[in-house]
């Protein structure tokens, strides 16, 4: 779909998003790393130069998002392995983890109420078994779920996987611990007492320190929802404290 691939007129198409990390990073050039920027504009260039005709984008679609998935992943080895882990890095690893609990949320979301599981705890179909490997592998998990429960491909467990598992990076929990640990880096950094933000992420880890997937397959999709919402909460409280508090918050 060229519309979400390299459409540059579309904000949320791949193009137009790398377009705009290069230029968030252009802003804070003197902050990141030389070798961050290098990887950066090589991921840019990359996409920029993928310009193929209609009749050429489903044949390389593959290579292409292939080649974007690693050049992503690149830079963020390259940003932990290269930058200052200071009040910058926390910031970074905030919005990383803050957009992949909300993404994983939503597409969970979207799977589970579009193709709800035909019996509970119960094997899938083959079309479906297809749809839940697609889920898994869209969020890298494939691999590491088959480790965990075999190839015994259940909705439940999939769920209970990329919801609640806090050792899985890819998982909302882990992502939930991390935005913790970032928002405790912050605070500690800045030198500013814990605010609002903190207190939404401690209660969004809380509800997955001990939730339970028998008690939440059955409201699900709602669970999900309020994760998103939640995400949102603590994205807007964190403006809030950081870039848009008054300025005599700022001269206390």
């Amino acid at each position: 779909d060229e519309r979400t691939t390299i459409d540059l007129a579309n904000r949320e198409s791949i193009a137009a998003s790398i377009g705009a990390a290069r230029e968030n990073a252009r802003q804070v050039r003197e902050e990141i790393s030389t070798e961050m920027w290098e990887e950066i504009n090589r991921l840019y260039l990359r996409v920029q130069q993928h310009q193929p005709v209609a009749s050429e984008l489903t044949a390389g679609a593959h290579e292409f998002l292939s080649a974007t998935v690693t050049g992503v992943h690149q830079i963020q080895g390259v940003t932990d392995a290269t930058m200052t882990h200071g009040e910058g890095w926390h910031f970074i690893e905030l919005g990383r983890y803050l957009e992949r609990a909300s993404s994983t949320a939503a597409l969970l979301d979207v799977q589970f109420r579009e193709a709800p599981p035909t019996a509970a705890g119960g094997l899938p179909g083959v079309s479906e078994f297809v749809e839940w490997v697609g889920l898994l592998k869209s969020c890298c998990a494939f691999e590491a779920y088959c480790r965990h429960y075999t190839a015994d491909v259940r909705p439940q467990r999939i769920a209970e996987f990329l919801v609640l598992n806090p050792g899985f990076p890819r998982s909302i929990h882990f992502a939930v611990m991390r935005v913790q640990a970032a928002l405790s880096g912050i605070a500690g950094l800045s030198g500013r007492p814990a605010g609002s933000s903190d207190r939404l992420a401690g209660r969004l880890r809380a509800s997955l320190d001990y939730g339970q997937i028998d008690e939440l397959m059955g409201e699900l999709p709602a669970y999900l929802q309020g994760i998103v919402r939640q995400a949102t909460l603590i994205n807007a409280a964190v403006h809030q404290q950081y870039i848009a508090y008054p300025i005599d918050t700022g001269l206390a």
